[in-house]
């Protein structure tokens, strides 16, 4: 392998960084940006949008960068390399905002291009940066790793975000040229100090090393395994659950519970710190007690998707109980629930990454379908992201002139997201259970994959 055997916590931390950088450009483009496009320059919502969702359709290719680096044998280059092309992407979508005011048209073909580069970005440094932490971290830290990596991306919004909104006042497109710029750059030299050093040279092919599989072979390769495309059918099932909620959560507590502005605010701030202690909670059990109950990632992947279940069961059944239903404390609960189901699931990704049978090895790297994979996860969980939020929004209203009231149509709506996350549940029962036996040569000769 082109990792060490086994990375150490200050290795984590470092490789953490990069989901740190990540998330430091990504935030400005999905807030601060949005912001000024529907306040400063008076454009419609869908404006930004739909170049948010151009960053989320764009998830697809992550197979093909995936097996880039699988070809190539080293995941630092694709790490480096998109997270240069995202820093470039962040500072082209600011320009290409202050162009909105006086060159709409260049305007918005610049934004366009940025956001599909912050997309392959985003996919490329993000999928290798998983591959890496998945060949190096050894089984029982895996839960901790997902957990330092996703919270290291958190903070990368939370300390860039107030720190642009302090420098970007008073504003101008100048200023918002000039901060855009400066966290790109920054985050982009963050992120090669984090990865340098960290995997070793890639050495060279042995003499008569077979040539390399075509990527679409590879590709069909891996939906070949039954374990790989039981899994990528889990994760977007999952993912859709977990985003559906993304953009109707904060409108019901208004509309069914007369919750102000702010204290719908409040309540997204207690549903993330919910998020936050279901991830610590999983990092800890499965580090410091361990076992093949509670350091089982299966166990608790399980336990995240049913007990979200739960409380979006719960959270649709307290419209109709009134203002005394507890509302924060359901949907703390969701956000507990949904951090253990996102950091177990996460860790589970990466065990599964190396596993894959006859798929492996095929190119002569020694690296097989590891980036392959995880690509081909990582395509589903970002379409099922981009697709969660929309669908929500529009399963609301359609439920909402079907039911001819608001309540019923929220109601309706969490409780088709609980039913996903049940079917997610049994799915997850059979993550990481041992396959079949292989079929013959004759029945694969017959087989559509």
């Amino acid at each position: 392998m082109s990792a060490p055997a086994a990375f150490g916590w200050g290795t984590i931390a470092r490789l953490g960084l990069v989901q740190t950088a990540l998330g430091a450009i990504v935030v400005l483009m999905t807030s601060t940006l949005n912001r000024v496009m529907v306040v400063e320059l008076a454009l419609p919502a869908a404006v930004p949008g739909g170049l948010v969702a151009l960053h989320y359709a764009v998830q697809v290719l992550r197979p093909r960068w995936g097996y880039g680096s699988d070809v190539g044998g080293r995941r630092t280059p694709w790490i480096v390399g998109g997270m240069a092309l995202l820093a470039l992407g962040g500072l082209g979508a600011a320009v290409a905002t202050a162009l909105l005011r006086t060159h709409a048209a260049a305007g918005f073909a610049l934004a366009i291009l940025s956001f599909l580069a912050v997309g392959v970005g985003v996919g490329a440094a993000g999928t290798s940066l998983l591959v890496l932490l998945s060949t190096g971290v050894a089984p029982g830290r895996r839960g901790a790793a997902a957990t330092v990596v996703w919270v290291m991306m958190i903070a990368g919004f939370v300390v860039t975000a107030p720190l642009a909104g302090h420098f970007l006042d008073p504003f101008s497109g100048t200023r918002l040229v000039a901060v855009s710029g400066t966290v790109s750059g920054l985050a982009f030299l963050l992120a090669l100090a984090a990865v340098r050093g960290v995997e070793r040279p890639r050495p060279a092919a042995p003499a008569g090393a077979p040539a390399r599989v075509p990527f679409r072979r590879a590709l069909a390769e891996v939906w070949a395994e039954p374990a790989s495309r039981r899994f990528t059918v889990f994760v977007f099932v999952a993912m859709l659950a977990y985003s559906a909620q993304e953009l109707i959560l904060e409108p019901f507590a208004g509309v069914v519970f007369a919750m102000t502005p702010g204290a719908t605010t409040q309540l997204a701030g207690l549903q993330n710190g919910g998020v936050l202690a279901g991830m610590l909670w999983v990092a800890g059990i499965t580090t410091r007690v361990g076992g093949p109950v509670l350091g089982s990632l299966r166990v608790w992947t399980v336990t995240g998707c049913a007990g979200s279940a739960v409380a979006l069961g719960a959270i649709a059944a307290a419209g109709f109980s009134g203002p005394e239903a507890p509302l924060r404390a359901l949907v703390f609960g969701l956000g507990l629930f949904n951090g253990i189901f996102a950091v177990a699931a996460i860790g589970a990704m990466m065990g599964l990454a190396g596993t894959g049978g006859r798929a492996e090895c095929r190119d002569g790297t020694g690296e097989g379908r590891h980036g392959t994979r995880m690509g081909v996860w990582g395509a589903a969980q970002g379409v099922a992201f981009g697709l969660g939020g929309l669908l929500g929004a529009v399963a609301v209203d359609l439920a909402r002139l079907l039911l001819g009231d608001t309540l019923p149509a929220y109601a309706s709506v969490f409780a088709g997201e609980a039913l996903l996350f049940c079917a997610a549940a049994a799915m997850a029962l059979r993550i990481g259970a041992p396959a079949p036996a292989p079929p013959g040569p004759a029945a694969l000769a017959l087989s559509p994959g």
